[in-house]
Parts: structure tokens; sequence; C-alpha cells
């Protein structure tokens, strides 16, 4: 029988080198896996299910979302004049921190403790993506690996949906699942922590197709800012809500899953928006992310279908992280204009949004007991946000 022969050295240097550019975009994208997909919208699949077990009224979890979203835009100013050095040693503070979070909503306590944790989580989110962000296109200095980089949050939705439908079909209560959730962030975690171990020194991106035409056409900093803050009180209602108004229409379908679709649609968009940038430009490829999204958030309140809950899910989950793919890369192109750092300015933006949007959710649903209302205020920011990108 004839020997394998081994791989010569050579190849196996060449598979690094090929390799090479893209074990920090993952790394990053495995950043926003915990601290966005587990860390910030494993509540929204939970929400339901502790409702359910009696840990949580609508109104505490609504409250819960909202200080989620306060520390999401706490955690934005605290690093708005973050040094580029310190990036990787925060992604680090918001991987163990996010899966520490996660770990302990087991614990039996009062909602105001959960509500506590949720605004350290929220903190964390903002820290791992704005530091996930600096780290690859400051430090490694590869911005053309925002695609995988913000898919991150797609894949990291998708896994804690179905982590959870999982424990929910095997007949888990809410604490033995946030277990199991912090569990697989903590995995997900230690993939992810020797790549910013390493020094390491920007080096300029090589692949630069389509950045003329997007830098020509895109919009100012305070633009992209009031935009980019009407979209997160725009996409924030389905985000928030969406297994929660779903579950009396599917039948013996678990609503967790239309939540992991929400996910599904998101981790391959990013790679659709960013190409759609480069031949567009900012301004018409984020208005058209921003019409998709309100046509998607729309949907339930038109019709109460689970075929219209599953479109609204993959449109929106098809579009919010394009908007971040769209957003991120425009801002660091104008970010010399201005002396504050844009992305965590822009961050903050988007934070105010999504503490708003529960807020008025609760608001609109006390008068009107449905969600429509909310819904179509959700569109209509989305619309206006379309607006501000031609300002």
């Amino acid at each position: 029988m004839a020997r394998m022969q081994p791989v010569p050295a050579s190849a196996d240097t060449a598979l690094r080198h090929a390799m090479a550019p893209w074990m920090p975009s993952l790394a990053a994208a495995l950043v926003l896996a915990v601290g966005m997909g587990f860390g910030r919208f494993a509540f929204t699949g939970m929400y339901p299910l502790m409702v359910r077990d009696g840990l949580l009224s609508v109104s505490a979890g609504s409250l819960a979302a909202s200080a989620n979203y306060a520390g999401y835009l706490a955690g934005a100013l605290a690093v708005t004049r973050m040094p580029e050095r310190a990036a990787p040693q925060l992604c680090r503070i918001a991987l163990l921190g996010t899966a520490v979070c996660l770990l302990v909503l087991a614990l039996p306590a009062s909602p105001w403790f959960f509500i506590a944790v949720r605004f350290l989580a929220g903190v964390l989110s903002a820290i791992a993506l704005i530091s996930a962000s600096v780290w690859l296109f400051h430090v490694v200095g590869h911005p053309h690996g925002a695609p995988l980089l913000f898919s991150g949050v797609g894949v990291g939705i998708l896994l804690s949906a179905e982590l959870i439908a999982a424990g929910n079909l095997a007949g888990w209560h809410s604490p033995l699942l946030w277990i199991a959730i912090g569990g697989g962030a903590a995995v997900l975690a230690l993939l992810a922590w020797p790549q910013f171990g390493s020094h390491r020194t920007a080096v300029p991106d090589a692949a630069r197709a389509g950045d003329a035409l997007a830098h020509a056409s895109g919009p100012g900093p305070w633009p992209l800012v009031v935009s980019y803050g009407l979209a997160g009180f725009g996409y924030i209602v389905t985000a928030t809500y969406l297994p929660l108004f779903v579950r009396d229409a599917l039948g013996h379908i678990d609503p967790i899953h239309i939540w992991a679709a929400f996910g599904l649609g998101a981790a391959p968009s990013c790679f659709l928006w960013h190409a759609l940038h480069g031949r567009l430009g900012t301004r018409r490829a984020l208005a058209l992310n921003l019409l998709v999204q309100a046509a998607g958030v729309i949907l339930p309140a038109l019709s109460h279908s689970p075929v219209a809950y599953l479109a609204s899910a993959l449109l929106v989950g098809g579009t919010f992280v394009g908007t971040v793919t769209i957003a991120m890369p425009a801002a660091k192109r104008v970010a010399h204009r201005v002396k504050f750092n844009l992305l965590a300015i822009m961050t903050a933006a988007y934070g105010v949004g999504q503490i708003a949007g529960p807020l008025v959710s609760d608001a609109l649903m006390a008068h009107s007991h449905s969600f429509s209302g909310p819904l179509a205020a959700a569109a209509v920011a989305l619309l206006a946000s379309t607006a501000a990108c031609f300002l």
C-alpha cells in the first residue's frame, strides 16, 4: 500500500498565510456573537419563557429591555475616547463579563436584580461592538473584514435561539436555560480568546473595490449619527417583542424558531449589504436597507399570519445588522472630520433609540392593547432614518 506523503512545509505555510487575514475577523465576529448575539439578544427568546415561568411580568421585561439598552448607551459613552491599544483587552473583558452576566441570571433573585444585570450586560455589549470594530479596523487594519465581523451578531442570535428551543423542548425552566446560554457563550469566548493576546500592527487592507464610490456618496458625520439613532428605535420593537407577539399564532411551533430565523437572516446579509455598499454608495445602500427594514417591521401589523411573522423576522433580521455593516465603515471614512470617537457616538445614538423603543411601545400598548401601534411608530422612525441619509 502506498504511503501518504506529508504536506510540504511550503504548502502548510501558504495555507497559514491564506488564513491569516481572516483569523482576526473570525475572532472579532466571535466577540459580537457573545457580546451581542448571546449577551443582548438571548433575552428576546427568554422573555416569553420567563413570563411563562412567573419570573418576570411583561412590564418588568420591558424595564429589563430598556435597562439593557441604557447600559448599551452607557458603555458606548464610556469608551468614546478609548485608545486603540486598549481594544484587545476590552474585547476580552466583554467576552468574560458577558458569559458571567448570563450565568448569574440563573440565580433566584428579584426582578430588580435581573434588571441590574441586564444593564451591565448592555454596557458589555457596547464595549464588545466598539472594541471589536476598533481592533479589526484600526489595530489589525482590516476594514474589509466588516461583513464577517458583523455576521457574528446573527450567528450568536441563531445559536442562542436554537439552544433555548432545544432546552425548552427538553422541559427546562428558565434558570437552567440561562446556565446553558452562559455555557455556550463561554465556549465561544474561549475560541476567540487567544487572538487578543498577541501584539498586532495595522497593515493597510489591500482590497479597496468600491471605496471611492462609497466615500464620494456618503453622508457626513452628523447625518450618520441621526440616521443611525433613528434606526436603533426602528428595529428594536421587533427585536424585543417578536417571540412574545407571535406565541399564540403558531400552534405547536415554538416561537423561538421565528427568532432563530431572525438570526439566520442576519448572518449572511452582512455580505450582501457590504457588496451593495460598494456598488451603490453609502446613501443609496443605507436608504435601501432602511426601507426594506421598515417593510419587515410593519408586516405583523398588517397580517397576523405565520407567513407574515416569518417574513418579518427574515426581513428585519436580514437588514438590521446590514445597517451596521454599512454605517460603521462609512463612519470610519469620515471620522477624521470630528474630534471624538465617531463609532462610539453613533453607538450611543443607537442606544438612545433602543431605550426609547420599549418605553414608547409600553405606553402605546397600554392604550391599544396591541402591538400594531409600536410597530407603526418603528416603521415611521425607519422612514425618517432613510430621509436623514440624504441630509
